[in-house]
């Protein structure tokens, strides 16, 4: 039987273990896609306490509270900080099985040397010992990432934000961590929610023109691009619920954009064919410019109205959707692609039924523009666990070049969850090492070293071609 989160934890055969120990452990992190907060990384934000920097906002550990019996108000409500704390701790100690239990342990031993395990027995001295440690340099919001080695931040950002925290960032000459925008146009492309009419107010404030007709809504869109482009963006990000696509000509969107503008009603065929023009256009641009576009698919959102309406969004009411994408995708990526306005794009699916789908299309799309230009994104939300993790990559790999994969990214809002990368790492070495070991790959440690180390970190620098 294995210690707890031992030295080998997660690595089951020998040339895993070595794999992990002698090349990816110690590699650089490029988290490209994140929900970190640019404003408390360009104030280097102190945190009062763990609860704070672990609780606050990860609706992935609420739902486990909620699912235990927890009390609101000891997850999103008003009891105190401590109080939370230990009702987590009290949490944590059923949660086998679930990767928080080893998030959350990675955690505590990388950050705070804590090798105890979290429980109600344990959760004073815990707390105590969390709080001590965060008084220390290393651990603001800077400190934690330079703690973490991390060479690459892509934010997630609305295109009508003015980036002042990513300047203040960038301006910090004692700060060499890129902490870059990313373009998420969500609200200009979903026409059919309640968002779309405010945010277009907002935009029109922000280019100082009225958004009339489809002309200077992509005239405005362009723009915008261009703002985030000279702030070092080179990552875009849409996310989709399913992905459907009918051909329209920019008259007819215009017309489809007016009756929305005027306040009208519009079906759903006209909003699918509103959505497709737009993701197109917005493809085209990245292609232009040399991004990297992502899309996000298959989340089924605020399910539960009584939640939504106490807490708003992001709460942790959303679930797997299933969506079709197939046909829709292919529309998409072939409309671009005719053109050759294809960019540099990484697909990711909630359902993992959908493996398959984006591990077959993006052999569809391939070219020499990058190595991998279209990637199957890493394993996504209720998918970035180890069979969820195993199974992205074993289907990559049966489907396309797992070796060309581009990786891990943390898709979170914590300081401390640079662990998901050693968890990825880890599960991609033992899986590697299973592989040679069964016989079904050479043993040549020099390639499997360079394989592992490149999809650790060197796959997605070349890939994004940012400078570091």
């Amino acid at each position: 039987m294995k210690e707890f989160l031992c030295e080998d934890f997660m690595l089951n055969n020998e040339v895993g273990k070595k794999l992990y120990h002698e090349y990816a452990a110690d590699m650089p992190i490029y988290d490209y896609h994140c929900h970190l907060s640019p404003k408390e990384i360009a104030e280097d934000k102190r945190y009062k306490n763990i609860t704070e920097l672990w609780l606050g906002g990860d609706h992935y550990k609420w739902r486990a509270m909620r699912s235990h019996g927890i009390e609101e108000k000891y997850i999103t409500g008003d009891a105190s900080d401590k109080d939370k704390f230990f009702k987590w701790a009290e949490t944590i100690s059923y949660c086998i099985g679930n990767p928080l239990h080893h998030w959350t342990h990675l955690e505590l031993r990388r950050y705070f040397d804590i090798t105890e395990p979290l429980s109600l027995d344990t959760a004073e001295e815990i707390w105590n010992a969390c709080n001590e440690k965060l008084k220390e340099d290393g651990f603001s919001a800077k400190g934690l990432i330079k703690r973490s080695n991390v060479k690459v931040i892509g934010t997630t950002d609305d295109p009508i934000d003015d980036l002042n925290y990513h300047k203040i960032i960038q301006e910090d000459k004692d700060f060499d961590t890129k902490v870059l925008p990313a373009f998420r146009p969500d609200k200009c492309v979903n026409i059919n929610k309640d968002t779309f009419l405010p945010w277009m107010g907002e935009l029109e404030e922000v280019v100082g023109y009225p958004i009339n007709d489809v002309d200077s809504l992509l005239k405005a869109m362009e723009e915008r691009v261009l703002f985030f482009q000279n702030s070092g963006c080179r990552i875009a990000d849409h996310g989709l619920e399913g992905v459907k696509y009918i051909k329209a000509g920019k008259d007819e969107i215009n017309d489809i954009l007016l009756k929305k503008l005027s306040k009208t009603n519009i079906d759903e065929e006209e909003t699918i064919k509103y959505q497709g023009f737009m993701l197109v256009f917005f493809g085209r641009l990245y292609k232009k410019y040399n991004w990297a576009m992502q899309l996000h698919m298959g989340c089924i959102r605020n399910n539960n109205s009584r939640m939504m309406k106490l807490l708003g969004p992001d709460t942790g009411f959303d679930a797997v959707g299933d969506y079709s994408i197939a046909e829709g995708l292919a529309g998409i990526l072939n409309a671009l692609d005719e053109t050759d306005e294809l960019p540099k794009t990484i697909l990711y699916n909630l359902n993992p039924s959908d493996n398959y789908v984006l591990g077959t299309l993006i052999g569809c799309f391939q070219n020499s523009d990058a190595r991998g230009k279209i990637q199957f994104g890493a394993g996504w939300w209720f998918n970035d666990h180890k069979d969820g993790m195993v199974k992205q990559m074993i289907d990559l790999a049966n489907l396309g070049l797992l070796s060309n994969f581009v990786g891990m990214l943390t898709d979170s809002r914590s300081f401390l969850s640079y662990t998901r990368h050693e968890y990825f790492r880890r599960i991609l070495c033992n899986l590697i090492g299973k592989w040679v070991e069964d016989g079904e790959f050479p043993y040549d440690m020099n390639l499997l070293g360079n394989i592992v180390k490149n999809i650790s970190f060197n796959n997605a620098k070349e890939y994004f071609d940012i400078e570091l």
